[in-house]
């Protein structure tokens, strides 16, 4: 057993459809991290709800029946892999887009790595490195 901690990550929505609804080759990196307990995958409730809610989305519904799966087993992925924890104190950037701010919020809070195709955060990348956190679309 390593003594080294393993990295924080914040993942937004569409990586997380990604890993469990579209098996996206780009995502099968970050796939075997977490499946080897190389990551710690930190969210919070607020995510895991807009999870649940895009996942009822009229154009993820057809998919989530192309790929054969459930919302149920995609939150019970997400379940499996995240540690919860409690709504970050908002950092001292402010996301354009207000949905997206709950992800910048706890990779600062948590100095995780944080894993978004969103450009809204990703055109915060060169501002989050200098509070500690990594913004990019895959590992």
């Amino acid at each position: 057993m390593t003594t080294e901690a393993c990295q924080p990550v914040v993942l937004d929505t569409n990586i997380v459809l990604d890993l469990f609804v579209f098996a996206d080759a780009a995502a099968q990196p970050l796939q075997q991290a977490l499946e080897a307990g190389e990551l710690d995958w930190i969210a919070t409730q607020a995510m895991r709800d807009e999870l649940a809610r895009v996942l009822d989305y009229p154009q993820i519904v057809p998919r989530l029946g192309f790929y054969q799966i459930t919302a149920e087993q995609v939150l019970a992925q997400f379940d499996r892999h995240t540690r919860l924890l409690a709504v970050a104190v908002k950092a001292r950037l402010t996301c354009s887009d207000p949905d997206d701010q709950k992800f910048i919020d706890l990779a600062v809070a948590g100095q995780a790595l944080l894993l978004s195709k969103d450009r809204h955060v990703l055109s915060m990348s060169k501002r989050l490195v200098a509070l500690g956190v990594r913004a990019q679309s895959a590992i």
